[in-house]
């Protein structure tokens, strides 16, 4: 499956950059399956992933939600302000 795929904050800092195009192995089309995916690829935002909310194509996506190819996925973490 390709993607856009985009980093913010922690999810950026632990890729090591905003954002790239990839083709990734997905065994389902959910975004459950994407996140996994993620995962076993870059295997150091693990920790961010998991408390982080995805969005595809600019909206924020459950886990069951459906992802086609081609589309933007974003890795949006919990951001603390004051």
């Amino acid at each position: 499956m390709r993607l856009r795929l985009r980093y913010f904050a922690a999810a950026r800092d632990a890729a090591g950059l905003a954002e790239e195009v990839v083709d990734l192995p997905v065994s389902g089309r959910t975004v459950a399956d994407v996140r996994a995916a993620l995962v076993a690829w870059r295997p150091g935002l693990a920790r961010v992933l998991a408390q982080s909310r995805l969005a595809v194509d600019q909206r924020f996506a459950r886990e069951d939600d459906v992802v086609g190819d081609g589309v933007e996925l974003a890795v949006i973490p919990p951001v603390a302000g004051g």
